[in-house]
């Protein structure tokens, strides 16, 4: 409980994690923490993390699931690239968080970003999310549905 940042390169290709629970404590989760972590299937971020590095997730090739709380209000560039598995990104931000170059690219084919419902065109409009606009999907946080 006493962590407030996860520091540049803290768990870079570390092969034995195979999910992460980044607790309410951390507010930084620093460039790199968590690259190349081959083994690492899915990643749920605490409600106090306000800031995603560059590329700190970049290389999880098994990553398939990613829960981006509402307190993140930066995702630095190439955060989630390289990430082939990736296809559900539930972003729970009803203001889309500041977008860095590529931090989506090369992810799953089918990839959905999950976002408010109130909030799909403000995402489908704002600088880097518009990138990604085919996949973004609104989503009812409160009762787990996809709303078309």
């Amino acid at each position: 409980d006493s962590v407030t940042t996860i520091g540049s390169s803290a768990f870079t290709r570390c092969e034995s994690l195979t999910s992460v629970t980044i607790g309410n404590s951390v507010t930084t989760i620093g460039s790199s923490a968590f690259g190349y972590c081959g083994s690492l299937t899915s990643v749920t971020i605490g409600n106090s993390v306000a800031e995603i590095g560059e590329y700190a997730f970049s290389g999880c090739m098994s990553l398939a699931t990613v829960t981006i709380p509402d307190s993140v209000t930066k995702i630095g560039d190439g955060a989630f690239y390289t990430c082939y598995s990736l296809n559900s990104v539930y972003c729970k931000a009803t203001t889309p968080p500041t977008l860095g170059v590529d931090v989506f690219a090369d992810n799953a084919a089918d990839r959905k970003i999950y976002v408010p419902m109130e909030s799909v065109e403000a995402y489908t409009t704002a600088d880097g999310w518009a990138d990604y606009a085919d996949s973004i999907v609104g989503y009812d946080f409160d009762n787990g549905v996809v709303v078309e």
